[in-house]
This record gives C-alpha cells, sequence and structure tokens, in this order.
C-alpha cells in the first residue's frame, strides 16, 4: 500500500501568508485559494479591494489545477489552441491561467488558486505562496 503527504494547516497557513505577502507587495488586491489533492477547499481569503468574483474564481482554478495535476494554463492553451473539447471536461472549473498544483517529490499535494490581477500575475502569486514550503 502506497502513503501519500498530505497538506496540514500549518503548510496551508505558510503557502497563504508567503502569497498574501508577494500579492501587497505589488500592491494586487486578489482572492487566494488553497486546495488538497482532491480539490476540497482548505483556505480562502479575498484581500481588501478584490473583487467579489475573484472568490469564486480563485477555488475553481485551484481546483482544476489539483485534479489536472498542472497548471490550469495549460487548458487554457489547448482551448486557445482549438481543442474546444476541453470546455466541455467534467470536473474542470475554470480554464484559466492561476491554477498552479503543489508538487513535493513528484506527488500533488494540493495547488493553489488566485484571481483578481492579469493571470501571469496571479500564477506569480501561487508561485510565490508555494515556493515558501
Amino acid at each position: 500500500m502506497k502513503q501519500q503527504s498530505q497538506l496540514e494547516l500549518a503548510d496551508v497557513k505558510r503557502i497563504a501568508a508567503a502569497a498574501e505577502a508577494h500579492a501587497l507587495s505589488k500592491g494586487w488586491a486578489v482572492s487566494i485559494a488553497i486546495v488538497d489533492a482532491g480539490g476540497h477547499l482548505l483556505w480562502l481569503q479575498r484581500l481588501d479591494g478584490a473583487a467579489p468574483i475573484s472568490a469564486q474564481i480563485a477555488p475553481a482554478k485551484a481546483h482544476t489545477s489539483a485534479l489536472g495535476r498542472r497548471e490550469s494554463k495549460v487548458y487554457e492553451d489547448m482551448i486557445n489552441g482549438g481543442r474546444y473539447s476541453f470546455l466541455s471536461a467534467p470536473a474542470i472549473q475554470a480554464t484559466l491561467e492561476g491554477g498552479v498544483p503543489i508538487l513535493v517529490n513528484g506527488e500533488c499535494l494540493g495547488a493553489v488558486g488566485v484571481s483578481g490581477v492579469k493571470s501571469s500575475e496571479d500564477a506569480e502569486i501561487a508561485k510565490a505562496g508555494i515556493a515558501a514550503l
């Protein structure tokens, strides 16, 4: 039987704090979501000034990234490249850049999703959070 690592609350708080610090250092008002490997929400915060819709989009980006075990941008690129069938794929909630998997020793433990600024900046914030691990 294979044993699997899991995110603990301390890990989630560390990721969230680093992502928040990065966003604030740039003056970016965003929502930050962290999910486990099954895409279940562990953390959600909406920074002051972030649009309400960002609190819906960030968890969806994280969910998509965790279940796909890859950045949500991969799906955006596929669709933009003409593979429109991915719009009907089950369990894919957001095909926008900004969802980044949390990979440790080749294993996906979850994902971080960010929404509120340009998609590339959302991904930058997510990666800054993950780097705190």
